[in-house]
């Protein structure tokens, strides 16, 4: 497999042109188009995907979720509140041009400035990039980050932040940004056929990327293909059919038709996207603690993961992750559907309550399954599918009033640091808070945690605030799943990350 990707390699290194037959592609099956190809002017993880194969940032994550350099040679910590990054030499854009540290400085003040893009625009990636107060060039290669506080997520923070030409932006603009490429990645857009595909070439002037995750050198393939097949069913019958080497968002039911198959097989890794149900804490009905914890106990979780999510997915009794950091073993609220009943009936429910589940139509099935079992308890849910955007403007309120009971939502921590989910989610009025939940002492906890810097009292901070969590029940903690993904027996030198981006820069086909 390596032998055919050398011996391509070697035929473009002689000039020899590759015929349309003769080129080795590598197609994926993906869910959904992008929105943008532009960096800075997103915050969904398919667009990262995609984008993550054509830039590079000054870090990047390996499979195991370790940060480390990639365009950035060496990070050194100043102060509490300065970081310098040696920038790589010799690393290109897809024009020819050499990437220079003022493209790094360019980069990150369009995304932390307010206005930062352009025409009066704030990049939407703005809040990942915490209290960054200032990026300046100390000398001909090296970055200085200065925080406004000390923010100790900022090394796990950057891989989401990917590098562009400085004169490139100037010369297309921000209209031209979305839908044009100029990246220092493995692989240059070629064509992006909206609603079918976005076609990639393999850049041959790559500076080989990180050089702890080997091999190094440009990417194996000759072309990257993300194939728009948004049906379930129908990126499964494309890889059984050979007709793509990698397909995304496998339902538990079909793993076992892929695994039966001879030319395919299953990859999952634990997942980083943390699921939950926000009860309205701020509504005449969830308010009251005792009812939140009633439906805590009315449901089932285990019962759900093996027979909805066929065991792929880990229960959560609190907003973190198992694998994130600070995360740590808490009180599970058994399932007592007797229990629960009497806990309503203290809360003067004795007949139960009706109220309304909000869910996102691709979870439709999964809120049913909730829904199914809060009414043995007889919290009586009727469930309402929505549009995303919708959804997020009626529960998402940063702080205005919330008009619904029961949503069935998620927040992913590609960081797995609890900064990056603990603290918008359950922060007095912050942008994740679903629930309209308000602890100060919570708020103290978290706001202490996000500028310690040492790791062990960083821990324990989050430690407190999550016992407290854990009794005030503001959401129903449910489970984080895996990433499950199907595989061409053809394709070798690709592992999925917990991330969901899938890094095609050392992937090979057959």
């Amino acid at each position: 497999m390596k032998l055919n990707c050398l011996l391509a390699v070697s035929v473009l290194a002689l000039g020899a042109g590759l015929t349309p037959a003769a080129a080795v592609d590598l197609r994926i099956g993906f869910s959904v188009d992008a929105d943008t190809l532009d960096p800075a002017n997103h915050r969904n993880r398919p667009n990262e995907t995609i984008i993550r194969n054509m830039f590079d940032g000054l870090l990047t994550r390996d499979s195991q979720m370790k940060v480390v350099p990639e365009i950035a040679e060496s990070i050194v910590q100043v102060s509490p509140t300065e970081y310098d990054f040696k920038i790589r030499s010799g690393v290109k854009f897809h024009d020819g041009t050499e990437m220079t540290a003022e493209d790094v400085k360019f980069t990150l003040d369009r995304v932390v400035q307010e206005g930062g893009m352009g025409d009066g625009q704030t990049s939407p990636r703005q809040g990942l990039m915490g209290p960054v107060d200032k990026v300046d060039v100390v000398d001909g290669n090296t970055v200085r980050i200065t925080l406004t506080e000390p923010w100790p997520i900022l090394p796990a923070m950057l891989p989401n932040q990917q590098i562009v030409s400085k004169a490139f932006v100037e010369k297309v603009g921000t209209e031209g940004m979305a839908t044009q490429v100029n990246g220092t990645g493995p692989f240059k857009l070629a064509e992006w056929r909206k609603g079918d595909a976005i076609i990639m070439e393999r850049f041959d002037d790559y500076y080989g990327g990180s050089p702890e995750i080997p091999p190094v050198g440009p990417a194996c393939v000759d072309r990257a293909i993300f194939k728009v097949i948004p049906e379930t069913a129908s990126r499964v019958a494309a890889l059984l059919a050979g007709d793509v080497e990698i397909i995304t968002d496998v339902p538990p039911f079909s793993v076992a038709q892929i695994k039966a198959n001879d030319g395919t097989d299953v990859m999952t890794v634990n997942g980083t996207r943390s699921f939950f149900v926000a009860m309205n804490t701020q509504g005449e009905i969830f308010d009251d603690p005792k009812v939140r914890q009633a439906a805590a106990h009315a449901l089932d979780k285990d019962l759900i993961i093996d027979k909805i999510l066929g065991g792929n997915a880990q229960r959560i009794e609190g907003i973190l992750s198992p694998d994130a950091f600070g995360a740590s073993e808490l009180p599970a609220y058994e399932h007592d559907v007797e229990k629960a009943k009497e806990m309503l009936a203290e809360a003067g429910y004795p007949d139960g309550i009706d109220v309304t589940l909000d869910v996102e139509g691709a979870f439709k099935d999964d809120a049913e399954a909730v829904a199914s079992l809060l009414a043995k308890a007889g919290i009586r849910a009727k469930v309402a599918v929505g549009e995303s955007a919708q959804l997020s403007e009626k529960w998402r309120t940063a702080g205005k009033p919330k008009s619904g009971d029961l949503y069935f939502s998620s927040w992913g921590n590609g960081s797995l640091d609890p900064f990056d989910i603990f603290t918008p989610t359950h922060r007095t009025d912050d942008r994740g808070n679903s629930a309209g939940y308000s602890n100060p002492e919570v708020d103290r906890l978290l706001d202490e945690a996000a500028v310690e810097m040492d790791s062990d009292k960083r821990a324990a901070l989050y430690r407190e605030a999550e016992l407290i969590i854990n009794a005030d029940a503001p959401y129903l903690y449910l489970w984080v799943p895996q990433e499950i993904y199907g595989v061409s027996k053809r394709l070798s030198g690709w592992t999925p990350s917990a991330d969901s981006r899938i890094n095609l820069h050392d992937a090979c086909v057959d």
